[in-house]
């Protein structure tokens, strides 16, 4: 029989030992990883897909619900069973609303402990051994390559990292979508502020661990609680002399395939850092703010790009759209002979608390007209997306049911 692969998701270490010692001796089950925050549990599912995740359901930066759900998401053949010392309905509803598949209350003993692990196990196995084939079959035929959205500005303040992190949070939060953000504003970047994150690694540390291969490439992914991974900037601007344009270029070769969207914030300049992500982008978003001298460079930007043979790529950002600021969209649209994509109205009041709580403020601040304009952006951008995904999911069904149907014949069922 095959041994039950076990991780112990904890933030008290000393709990985490007894658990491994109330386990030690069962002949079928080996522990085969403890950590101490959801965002860890996240990456060691990813990586290593252990069959039983024993959740603590409280535990700072993430508790275990939202740990669960994104698990269930990212990991769907780890099975999690939440352990808490609450025992009341309305903890056990919220763990199997999350995804979990049992509900453990501590205090238990190692007899109770096991045989809760060996029934999920059981029950889920019966799942595997069924629908094996149809699994691979799956995984098979839906590998594609992320939409890359490059987003670019002529100058800073004007709201392209505002912009780039609440579209990722947005899309990341729907559970719908694998979503990856890139700080490329290597010297001054403030993705990880923006999101009240701290980089323990970044993209300089990735760079100096030699091959870029994706399986390197996790470790040093920050987890938002959206379900949105980060890749930090550098901590120190002296640092970004250590990332490469050939870095870049690994980087987005490993990624490409393992995200339905990545979101890349690039520094205000056309550097090689830049131009490898304006290269590898499928969309380039560029950001413009409804004053003269923004629209003086944005006409300049505008021709490079042109230059670079990337205009069919281009979709303009007018962030902080106001009547206040002496013209109007159209205006803009007639300076810089492009089409207005995407407008994103002034709410200064809601983008400056929501950026001092570091806090999105599509998740702060709802009913912010910027927030709507965020939602609109992310329903356009996804809405082609979807009706990929629809289309390929109908075709996958047809060949799923002959599949089945040969299972039918040759098994009996």
């Amino acid at each position: 029989m095959k041994r039950i692969n076990v991780l112990i998701v904890d933030d008290i270490s000393d709990t985490r030992d007894s658990i491994r010692r109330l386990l030690q001796f069962e002949d079928d089950i080996d522990v085969v990883g403890e950590v101490g925050s959801g965002s860890e549990a996240i990456l060691f599912s990813e990586r290593n897909r252990p069959d039983i995740i024993l959740m603590d359901i409280n535990m700072p930066e993430m508790d275990g619900i939202r740990t669960t759900e994104l698990i269930a998401q990212r990991a769907p053949e780890c099975s999690v069973i939440i352990m808490s010392v609450q025992g009341e309905q309305a903890y056990l509803r919220r763990a199997m609303m999350a995804g979990a598949r049992e509900y453990i209350v501590k205090p238990f003993t190692g007899d109770e402990l096991a045989s809760v692990i060996a029934k999920v196990y059981e029950m889920d196995q019966r799942k595997r051994d069924v629908f094996v084939n149809l699994t691979k079959v799956a995984c098979e035929t839906n590998t594609r390559n992320a939409e890359i959205i490059t987003f670019f500005s002529t100058k800073g303040g004007v709201g392209n990292t505002t912009i780039a992190t609440n579209l990722a949070v947005q899309l990341a939060s729907t559970g719908k979508w694998r979503v990856l953000l890139i700080d490329f504003n290597l010297q001054f970047g403030d993705v990880a502020v923006f999101l009240n994150l701290i980089p323990k690694r970044s993209i300089a540390d990735l760079a100096q661990s030699g091959t870029i291969k994706y399986s390197e490439i996790q470790p040093y992914f920050l987890t938002h609680s959206s379900g949105l991974q980060v890749l930090a900037a550098p901590t120190r601007p002296e640092y970004a002399e250590l990332v490469t344009a050939e870095h870049v270029e690994q980087l987005f070769n490993e990624v490409r395939d393992k995200f339905d969207y990545i979101i890349c914030d690039n520094a205000s300049r056309f550097d090689d850092i830049s131009l490898v992500s304006l290269d590898a982008a499928t969309q380039i978003w560029l950001v413009l703010a409804m004053d003269v001298p923004t629209l003086k460079n944005a006409k300049l930007s505008l021709e490079v790009l042109e230059g670079l043979h990337y205009t069919s790529k281009v979709q303009v950002v007018l962030n902080r759209s106001s009547k206040e600021m002496g013209m109007n969209p159209q205006d803009v649209e007639k300076s810089l002979n492009v089409k207005i994509n995407y407008d994103i109205p002034s709410d200064g009041r809601a983008l400056v608390a929501a950026l001092n709580q570091g806090v999105p403020f599509v998740t702060s601040h709802l009913q912010s007209k910027a927030s709507e304009g965020i939602r609109n952006m992310a329903r356009k951008l996804t809405s082609s997306q979807e009706a990929s995904t629809k289309n390929e999911v109908k075709e996958q069904e047809h060949k799923n049911r002959g599949t089945l149907k040969g299972l039918i014949r040759v098994f009996g069922f």
